[in-house]
């Protein structure tokens, strides 16, 4: 059984940590944290990210998954999977055994996809994406890199989501929308147009506040 490590600490961690449990196929060594959180779901503390030169070397097979989920932190975890690269850790995509991925769909490295989210044929998704508890992602759908998908999500068909955009809980994106890179899409919003200039967009239908 190949070996991982969990990067973060927090919340998200603790549902990657539980995902990976749930899947069996990995033997989790631990977590690392700028901070000492104790053990995560019986996952040991490793130290801060200082100690992942010394667990590739010791383990040059070694894994590791980005958990870090917080709202507007895709700059973060693009940083963070820069260095595990160059480190030499393979990202693994890791998918959810309660998760539904139709044939045709393309998921490229270090993306999470979580419980009950469904993807639909003819979506392609970007590196190192999160798609969160019961998202939908509906055909055709093309999402960049370093995009989060919060938990209950609605994407219908044909829709494109750029690099590093955050969709809120329970947002709705329509048919054949496009949301450009950099985007905040806020909890519950209904976007029914494009969002062509980057910033945080809100209500129903969504708009543009800053």
């Amino acid at each position: 059984m190949p070996d991982i490590v969990v990067i973060g600490g927090g919340g998200h961690a603790k549902v990657i940590v539980s995902l990976l449990k749930k899947r069996g196929d990995y033997r989790i060594v631990g977590y690392t944290d700028r901070e000492n959180r104790g053990a995560v779901l019986g996952i040991p503390y490793l130290g801060g990210d200082e100690v992942l030169g010394d667990l590739i070397r010791q383990d040059s097979t070694c894994s590791a998954v980005i958990g870090v989920g917080t709202v507007g932190r895709g700059d973060t975890r693009k940083k963070l999977k820069a260095r595990l690269e160059s480190l030499g850790f393979h990202l693994p995509v890791l998918i959810s055994s309660d998760a539904v991925v139709s044939e045709a769909v393309y998921i490229d490295k270090a993306t999470v996809v979580f419980n009950g989210a469904v993807i639909n044929s003819g979506t392609a998704i970007g590196e190192c994406a999160i798609l969160n508890t019961h998202s939908t992602v509906d055909h055709d759908c093309v999402i960049g890199s370093y995009v989060h998908i919060a938990p209950g999500v609605t994407l219908s068909g044909q829709v494109k989501l750029g690099d590093e955009v955050f969709v809120g809980v329970g947002a709705t994106v329509i048919h054949g929308i496009t949301i450009c890179p950099s985007c905040v899409i806020g909890a519950g919003a209904v976007v029914i147009e494009d969002c062509v200039t980057p910033g945080t967009y809100v209500g129903v239908p969504a708009r543009r506040i800053k």
